[in-house]
This record gives C-alpha cells, sequence and structure tokens, in this order.
C-alpha cells in the first residue's frame, strides 16, 4: 500500500498526499463534503490506496499524477467518475492511443528536438502508458456544471481541459494556482494553440472570482489566491520579455530557444518540458504580434519583430 499523509481543514475538507517518484515528489487529493456525499478530487498515479468512501470522483486534468489511479478508485469506492469533457477527450487522445509517443516524438522533432532524445521519448511513452488507468466514458463536466453542490469553472492553460471546484469561497484547483512554484504551462500536439494565452485567462478568471482560500494539487494551501494570480501574471509577462529578447532576424527552433529561456535543463526529459514551455511563450509573442512563425522543411522556426519590442525585464 502507498504510503499517504492526511490532513483535515475547516468545513470538513479532507486532503490525502500520495507520494509521486519524481517532480514535486507529491500529490494531493482531496474529499470535499458533498450535498448527496463525499467528493474524490483527483486519485493520483495509482497503486494500492485505501480510499475513503466517496459518492463521486472528479479529475481535474488528465496529467498522470491526477487521473492514473482514476480506475482504481472507481474501482475501490464505487463512485461515478467525472471529468472534464474537452480533458476526456484529450485523454482518450493520449492515453488511449497506441501511437501518441510516435506522435508525439515526431512534433518534438519539428521544433529541432534531437533525434537521440525522441527515441527515448517513445521508448518511454510505450512503457508507460499501461499504467496510466483511466476511467472511459465518466460523467462529462462543463463550466457551470455542478457535482454535488460545488460548481465547475474551466481554468485552461496548464492543461486544455483543466478544471476546478469552487464552493463558499474555496477553490480546489489541481495545478492551475501553486504556492511557490508557478504551473507548467506547455505547447504539445493536437492541443489549443495558445495555452499560455489560456492560461493568463485562467488566472484573471481566479482573479473575478476572489476565492478566500485555494487548495492545490502541491504544496501548501493558497491563502491569499488573488495576490498570487498577479505575481504569476507578472512572472510570465517577464519571460514573454525574455523570449522576445532571445529573437533575431535569423531563425530559430523551439529547441534552440529553450537554452536561453532555460539554461539549467540537463537531462533529456528536462529539455523537453522547457521546449514545450518555451513553445508556449513564443506562441503568445506571436498572438500577440511580437514574434513570426515559419514552417520549412518540416521544421517550426521563429523570428523576432523590431517593432514594438520591448527591453526585458
Amino acid at each position: 500500500m502507498l504510503d499517504s499523509v492526511e490532513h483535515t481543514f475547516a468545513l470538513g475538507i479532507h486532503r490525502i498526499t500520495l507520494p509521486l517518484p519524481s517532480g514535486p515528489k507529491h500529490v494531493h487529493c482531496y474529499v470535499l463534503p458533498g450535498d448527496d456525499g463525499p467528493i474524490l478530487v483527483d486519485t493520483g498515479i495509482g497503486g494500492d490506496v485505501d480510499w475513503p468512501p466517496a459518492a463521486r470522483i472528479v479529475i481535474t486534468h488528465m496529467h498522470p499524477d491526477h487521473v492514473a489511479g482514476a480506475r482504481a478508485a472507481r474501482d475501490a469506492t464505487g463512485a461515478a467518475v467525472h471529468q472534464g469533457a474537452l480533458d476526456y477527450a484529450q485523454c482518450e487522445r493520449v492515453w488511449g492511443s497506441d501511437d501518441w509517443p510516435e506522435r508525439m516524438a515526431a512534433w518534438f522533432t519539428s521544433h529541432g528536438v534531437p533525434r537521440e532524445s525522441t527515441d527515448q521519448l517513445i521508448e518511454q511513452g510505450h512503457a508507460f502508458r499501461p499504467f496510466i488507468r483511466f476511467v472511459r466514458h465518466p460523467e462529462l463536466l462543463y463550466e457551470g456544471s455542478e457535482v454535488g453542490g460545488w460548481h465547475i469553472v474551466e481554468l485552461p492553460g496548464h492543461a486544455d481541459g483543466h478544471i476546478a471546484l469552487v464552493r463558499d469561497g474555496v477553490l480546489v484547483a489541481g495545478d492551475v494556482l501553486l504556492a511557490t512554484i508557478s504551473p507548467a504551462v506547455g505547447l504539445y500536439p493536437e492541443s489549443r494553440p495558445d495555452p499560455l494565452g489560456d492560461y493568463l485567462a485562467s488566472l484573471e478568471r481566479i482573479v473575478e472570482l476572489a476565492p478566500r482560500i485555494v487548495y492545490p494539487g502541491h504544496g501548501e494551501p493558497v491563502e491569499d489566491p488573488v495576490g498570487r494570480a498577479h505575481e504569476l501574471i507578472e512572472h510570465h509577462h517577464r519571460r514573454l520579455d525574455q523570449a522576445e529578447a532571445a529573437l533575431t532576424d535569423e531563425p530559430q527552433s523551439g529547441f534552440q530557444l529553450s537554452h536561453a529561456l532555460f539554461p539549467g535543463a540537463d537531462s533529456p526529459s528536462q529539455r523537453r518540458f522547457a521546449v514545450a514551455e518555451t513553445l508556449s511563450h513564443l506562441e503568445r509573442l506571436v498572438a500577440e504580434d511580437r514574434a513570426a512563425r515559419d514552417r520549412a522543411g518540416g521544421t517550426v522556426s521563429y523570428t523576432g519583430k523590431q517593432l514594438g519590442r520591448r527591453d526585458p525585464a
């Protein structure tokens, strides 16, 4: 059985913390009081977990540390599984397909990632995919849906179909808002075209919602969500300026430009994440007419636009 750490907050919100083999080394799942019984939010990476009783299971997004244990949690509790409609469609397209690693590798290759790194991605992807045991045909959720008295809000960016739950000033937010780190916002194949634009809009939505507290998927509760949202907005504006400053009149791939934004990403997997994040910033610059994108010979490249260029902060 996986070791877990449990904590109970006000209003009867219960947190279950499960270990992860990498990244933040942990993920939080929550049990919320619902009008028709407890609601389990997110399910970790799977394994033997002693899940508490639940009437419903809600998946905030399709990343492995949130969705991989969905089938095991469903089988243990008998609860119906709910997932955002767009998120589930992407979950099927990624974790339910046999050729996703090859499609992902071809896409990274088109952005300049070396062959040895994409070959590793294919090998790892096929080894990892069977452990993502999501639930097929869940009950689909949309902006404005309600689950046990909790309202669903769509907050895309970290994942295209990311959802969160809000009630009485409490936002259970998955990975949209974290207390001490910036959630990863990357561009990937077959995804929405401007994930950073989506994420900045989601942060503005949190400012409008003005929750009094956020319970995130990693780290401690965010006790000043509006202030933290403003911090992350400013962080990404600075990173956009840095990305713009790295552009020249000579075409550069996302892989090349990622070394200016993420010089310390040493391993192939870290570099791929760096490329995805760099591309999300480059595509936002294209949307703002601060950069130009070109595709020649199967490779995507970016150049700068001198008009309107700002000095990096």
